[in-house]
């Protein structure tokens, strides 16, 4: 998520007096069908993973067994500048409640590297829940940076092999030009190294640049894997909106007001919004999928 530095940090900033507050924290909260709670708050959930959940609910536990219902796990793969803790206090412990197996992947200390870099950790990561758990393929659901970024491992790391569904909510598979800033610093040599040097991945990142030029040469899918892209009208990171979709086969793009027209979620809470949530869960399960409970959703909160 490019441009999310400056937004990511002012939520935070806010989210860290909100946790004090207990009654909002426990209004952001809901009770799903089984065990953990669901935080569906942006706010709220960057506080708790910042302070009390950096792992959230359901995650990383190695010791899971995939049912026959859901043979394959769930890897959740965040936005940059995201982790886990800030990223999945809705979706890994509602995926959990369904009867999946999740783990979450953390880019740590390389989380600003070049793409290709961090692809190889992931790769390396699937590999690990592999053996873990005795699944022969995961399904991947990734958020902005984390939706496009599994895309690479698809195409040139072998991943195709060992992924089902890719399921990216909101993701950067054209590129972002964060509103003509990352254009416009990638358009000059001195701005440019600037922008790698200080940030790789947002170097990637931007409409137009090598990896970008890599990833989508020859086609936006491989063969063998189901997509889905859910995204919505009021992108404010990756722009235009439509850029988030894909073309290819087996492919389902999902524009969130065509199933909610009071759904005004925008990039950065994306991961947080309930119906945005529900269509992972029918990508993943499309034999039992179930139409969306509309609601109305405010930037920036979920719901």
């Amino acid at each position: 998520m490019v441009t999310a530095g400056g937004h990511r940090f002012s939520v935070r900033l806010a989210a860290i007096t909100v946790v004090l507050c207990c009654s909002l924290v426990g209004a952001a909260i809901a009770r799903a069908a089984s065990d953990y709670p669901v935080i569906y708050n942006f706010p709220a959930a960057i506080a708790i993973g910042d302070t009390v959940r950096p792992t959230p609910l359901g995650a990383n536990d190695w010791t899971c067994r995939p049912s026959g219902a859901h043979p394959d796990p769930v890897v959740l793969v965040p936005a940059l500048g995201g982790d886990i803790g800030s990223e999945w206090q809705a979706a890994s412990p509602l995926l959990a409640n369904h009867g999946y197996c999740v783990f979450a992947f953390d880019y740590k200390d390389e989380g600003h590297a070049h793409l290709p870099t961090v692809a190889n950790d992931l790769a390396a990561f699937v590999d690990k829940v592999l053996a873990a758990t005795g699944a022969s393929k995961v399904d991947i659901v990734g958020h902005s940076q984390g939706g496009m970024l599994p895309r690479y491992y698809l195409k040139f790391l072998g991943g195709a092999d060992k992924v089902r569904v890719l399921v990216g909510i909101t993701p950067i598979n054209h590129g972002t030009t964060l509103a003509g800033i990352g254009t416009l610093l990638a358009s000059t040599p001195a701005t440019s190294s600037l922008l790698i040097s200080q940030c790789p991945a947002c170097a990637d990142d931007v409409a137009g640049s090598p990896f970008m030029q890599q990833l989508n040469a020859g086609g936006d899918t491989v063969p063998g894997v189901r997509y889905t892209v859910i995204g919505t009208r009021y992108e404010d990171v990756v722009t235009p909106y439509q850029s988030v979709f894909l073309n290819g086969p087996r492919v389902t793009n999902i524009l969130l007001q065509d199933k909610c027209r009071t759904d005004f979620i925008d990039h950065p809470s994306a991961n947080y919004d309930s119906i945005a949530l529900h269509e992972m869960l029918n990508a993943l399960d499309p034999a039992h999928a179930t139409p969306p409970t509309c609601t109305v959703v405010l930037a920036g909160v979920g719901g």
